[in-house]
C-alpha cells in the first residue's frame, strides 16, 4: 500500500513567521513549522510536502495538484481566508479532504477575520493552537483515512 501524503500550504505573509507580530504568531520560523509538519506526518505514517506562497494563483494551482497527487490538504491561507473565492472554489474542485488551520484564534481578533470563505468546503477548521494546530490537522486527516 502506498504511503499517504499531505500537502501543507501556507499563504501570504507566513514566510514572515518569527519576525512578524511575534505576540500573535510566535517566534517560530516557517522552516521550523515545516519541520513540525514533516515530523507529524511521519508519526502518522504519512509524508508531508510543505509549501508557502504570497500569490493566490500559485496556491490555487497547488490545490488543483492535490486532486491527483495528495491524500489531504492542511491549509493556512492567511489573509486569503477572508477574501478568496478562488481558493474556496479550488478546494471544492480538488475533492481532497482539507483541514483549515490558523495559528491565532481568528475569532478573538478583528471582526473581518471572523469570516472564512474556506470553512464551508473544508472538513474542519482548527484555530488558536499555534503550530500544534497543524499537527492536529495532520492527525485528523490520518484518522479520517483510517476510518
Amino acid at each position: 500500500m502506498a504511503r499517504k501524503s499531505v500537502l501543507v500550504l501556507n499563504g501570504p505573509n507566513l514566510n514572515m513567521l518569527g519576525l512578524r507580530q511575534p505576540e500573535i504568531y510566535g517566534t517560530m520560523s516557517l522552516k521550523d513549522l515545516d519541520q513540525i509538519c514533516v515530523d507529524a506526518a511521519k508519526d502518522a505514517g504519512w509524508t508531508a510536502d510543505c509549501r508557502q506562497s504570497n500569490m493566490e494563483g500559485e496556491l490555487v494551482g497547488w490545490i488543483h495538484e492535490a486532486r491527483t497527487d495528495f491524500d489531504g490538504i492542511v491549509i493556512n491561507a492567511g489573509a486569503y481566508t477572508h477574501t478568496s473565492v478562488a481558493l474556496r472554489d479550488a478546494i471544492s474542485a480538488a475533492e481532497t479532504p482539507t483541514i483549515e488551520v490558523h495559528l491565532s484564534n481568528i475569532h478573538k481578533r478583528e471582526s473581518f477575520r471572523h469570516h472564512s470563505y474556506l470553512t464551508p468546503v473544508a472538513v474542519g477548521m482548527i484555530c488558536g493552537f499555534g503550530a500544534h494546530g497543524y499537527v492536529l490537522g495532520i492527525q485528523a486527516l490520518a484518522r479520517m483515512a483510517d476510518e
